[in-house]
């Protein structure tokens, strides 16, 4: 299953850069053998429409456009159901195990997510009850697909 991470802003280069692209590539070697392929990060830019539901909606679509090909869409929201990591390992193997090609998860800008993308969701995730800025967002997700694949091949990496 192919799973792609389709966000709002974009993460300059520097130490969070570094660490996304430090988790993402444990989880690509990780991820093969048991079915998973860490396909992309695409980034979205934020959109300049002047008032807050222009902006969401605006960036809604766009997100939708750049995840058009995943049948599953995970929208992280700060209303989302907060899952545990063994949980959310499991979430991956039922969507694999169903023969789901494509996963896309996706992360809003500052104003959160449009009416478009929650609606489209087939899930709504939260990463906690804190909010966290949209780098370091990608990073937490991106360990944490890492840390799935890792429960799902029986890796020593997550330790309960």
């Amino acid at each position: 299953m192919q799973l792609v991470i389709t966000a709002v802003g974009r993460l300059k280069a520097g130490p969070e850069q570094d660490l996304l692209a430090r988790y993402l590539k444990l989880a690509v070697a990780a991820g093969r053998p048991v079915g998973m392929q860490v396909a992309q990060v695409i980034e979205i830019s934020e959109s300049k429409a002047p008032s807050t539901l222009r902006r969401k909606a605006d960036e809604a679509e766009r997100l939708l456009t750049a995840c058009r090909g995943a049948a599953v869409r995970i929208a992280l929201d700060e209303y989302g159901k907060a899952v545990g990591s063994v949980a959310f390992a499991e979430l991956l193997r039922q969507h694999r195990d169903a023969g789901d090609k494509a996963m896309a998860f996706l992360i809003g800008g500052p104003d959160g997510h449009g009416d478009a993308v929650l609606g489209s969701a087939s899930i709504r995730l939260s990463l906690g009850p804190m909010t966290l800025p949209h780098g370091l967002s990608r990073i937490v997700l991106a360990e944490q697909i890492y840390r799935a694949i890792t429960i799902l091949s029986g890796h020593p990496y997550h330790r309960p």
